[in-house]
C-alpha cells in the first residue's frame, strides 16, 4: 500500500510541475521521410520554438526547419514546396567538386584558361594565372561584369582579393561540366538526391538562365525546403550518410574553411560591423569568423557555424555547437521582391539556441 501511495505522490507532482519528456540519445538520418521528435526531447522548448513561430508570421518566411540529432523539432510552412534557392546553388555545386577532385577528375590548380572558361573578350594577362580554386574561394581577380561595386578589371592579381560575384561560381559550374564530363543536374541528382533520399527532387525543373554579358549561365537549382535540410546534414556528418561517404569528409573540411575573414568581404555591405552577422567565407559556403575549437569545446552557438545562402533569405545554415541544421526558405517565385534580412535570420538562429533547456526541459 506505501508503494502505491508513493507511486500516486510522483505522478501528482509530475502532473503539477509538467510531465517530463524522455530525452533522445544518438543521431539519426532520414529514411523515406523525416522523423520527428518533441523540441523537449532534444533539449529544447516546445513553447519558446512557438513564439518563433509567431516572429515567422509577420516575415517573408516560405518555410523552415529545424534539425537537431537527424530529427525535426520544428517546422513551418509548407516545407515540400519546391522553389527557387537562389545562391544557395553555389554551395550545392561546391558539395558536387568533392568525388570529382578526389578522383583527379578535377585539377584545383588548372587555370582558367587551361580549362577554356575563356569569354568574348579575352582574359588579361593578369586574369589568365586564376585558378578552379580560387573560383570556388572568391578570389579569382577576373571582373567582366562592368558593375559599380566590383574593382577595376586586371587591379587584384588572382588569390589575393576577395570579390563575391556570380562570374566566379557560374564559371566554376561550367568547369564542373567540363572536367567532370557530367552535367551539374545530372549529378546532383545521381551523387546527392538520390543517395540521400531526396523526396521532392525533380531533374526536369532544374534549368540554367544565360548571364548578361558572360557566355557562363547560372546553373539555377529548384529544391523543397526539407530535400535542403538533407543537404545540410550531410554536411554536419561530415559528408557521411547511413554509415557511407557520400561526398569526401575533407572536401567538407575545405569548404567550410574560413579563407576570407568578415572584415574583407567586398562588395562592403557583407562587412557590415553595425549588423549582429559576422559571415566570412570558405570555398562556395560562407562561415562564421570565429575558428571552430577542436572536440567538442565550443564558446557560443554560432562557434564553427556555416552557412549556404540565397538572395531574399533563403539559408542552410548547419551549426555544429548545437548538432544542428537549420533550414529558411523565402519564395522568391511568388514574389522578386520577398526577402528576410540577415539579421532577422540571425535573430531567428538565436531565438532557436535560447529556446534550449537542457535536461530541465518538461513538455505535456
Amino acid at each position: 500500500m506505501r508503494s502505491i501511495a508513493l507511486l500516486v505522490l510522483v505522478m501528482q507532482i509530475a502532473s503539477a510541475y509538467g510531465q517530463t519528456t524522455a530525452r533522445l540519445y544518438g543521431n539519426v538520418v532520414p529514411q523515406a521521410t523525416w522523423q520527428e521528435a518533441k523540441p523537449e526531447a532534444a533539449g529544447y522548448s516546445g513553447e519558446k520554438l512557438e513564439a518563433l513561430r509567431g516572429w515567422l508570421k509577420v516575415q517573408d518566411t516560405e518555410s523552415m526547419m529545424v534539425i537537431v540529432q537527424g530529427r525535426v523539432i520544428f517546422s513551418y510552412g509548407d516545407v515540400a514546396h519546391v522553389s527557387k534557392i537562389a545562391s544557395v546553388r553555389k554551395s550545392i555545386v561546391g558539395m558536387l567538386y568533392g568525388n570529382y577532385v578526389v578522383a583527379n577528375k578535377i585539377d584545383l590548380y588548372k587555370t582558367v584558361t587551361e580549362v577554356g572558361l575563356q569569354e568574348s573578350t579575352p582574359f588579361l594577362p593578369i586574369e589568365s594565372h586564376a585558378t578552379l580554386e580560387q573560383l570556388l574561394e572568391g578570389r579569382s581577380g577576373i571582373y567582366t561584369d562592368p558593375d559599380d561595386t566590383l574593382p577595376r578589371r586586371g587591379s587584384e592579381y588572382p588569390g589575393t582579393y576577395f570579390v563575391y560575384q556570380n562570374w566566379d561560381f557560374n564559371a566554376a559550374g561550367t568547369a564542373f561540366e567540363k572536367l567532370a564530363g557530367k552535367g551539374i543536374y545530372e549529378t546532383l541528382g545521381s551523387d546527392l538526391a538520390t543517395p540521400l533520399g531526396m523526396q521532392d527532387f525533380d531533374l526536369k525543373k532544374q534549368h540554367k538562365f544565360p548571364s548578361t554579358g558572360s557566355v557562363h549561365p547560372e546553373y539555377a537549382m529548384y529544391l523543397s525546403t526539407r530535400d535542403m535540410a538533407r543537404l545540410g546534414l550531410l554536411m554536419l556528418d561530415f559528408g557521411v550518410w547511413n554509415g557511407k561517404n557520400i561526398i569526401p569528409s575533407d572536401w567538407v573540411r575545405y569548404m567550410t574553411s574560413l579563407t576570407t575573414s568578415f572584415k574583407d568581404m567586398h562588395p562592403d555591405v557583407f562587412q557590415n560591423a553595425g549588423e549582429p552577422e559576422r559571415w566570412g567565407f570558405g570555398a562556395t559556403w560562407w562561415v562564421w569568423d570565429q575558428p571552430a575549437f577542436p572536440g567538442s569545446v565550443y564558446s557560443g552557438f554560432m562557434q564553427g557555424a556555416y552557412s549556404a545562402m540565397g538572395t531574399g533569405g533563403t539559408f542552410i545554415t548547419v551549426l555544429p555547437a548545437k548538432n544542428m541544421v537549420v533550414v529558411h526558405k523565402v519564395d522568391i517565385d511568388r514574389s522578386e521582391h520577398a526577402t528576410v534580412s540577415p539579421s532577422s535570420y540571425i535573430a531567428m538562429l538565436t531565438m532557436i539556441a535560447n529556446s534550449y533547456c537542457g535536461d530541465s526541459c518538461s513538455g505535456n
